[in-house]
């Protein structure tokens, strides 16, 4: 049996305003939940997720693929990186193609 992927746990759980993933370690709920039980391939999956959340991109223009306003993606956050990291992680955006701009993701991200 392959070695164990230990959890990205850092110990400051708290959850995002919409209550969908931790500010600590940036997995979503499903992810902490089913942590345990998932598969070493799954683990890998998320932790590779959560690692590309933490890189800096490159400063792009980009038009938005939902509502097509132009809009700059990789910068304007917090941290100095992009402003939608200060949001919480999609799963899947009904764009099909790239980033969305502010007011498409943010709609996405509302609780529901």
């Amino acid at each position: 049996m392959p070695d164990e992927i230990v959890s990205p746990c850092v110990k400051q759980c708290q959850l995002d305003a919409s209550g969908r993933y931790c500010t600590g370690c940036l997995r979503t709920l499903a992810e902490i939940s089913g942590w345990a039980a998932a598969s070493n391939a799954q683990k890998q999956a998320a932790l590779q997720r959560i690692a590309s959340l933490r890189r800096p991109l490159p400063l792009r223009e980009l038009n938005c693929g939902r509502c097509g306003q132009p809009f700059h993606c990789g910068s304007g956050g917090d941290k100095g990186g992009c402003w939608c990291m200060a949001l919480p992680p999609l799963t899947s955006a009904d764009s099909g193609d790239d980033c969305l701009c502010p007011a498409c993701l943010q709609q996405l991200a509302a609780p529901l």
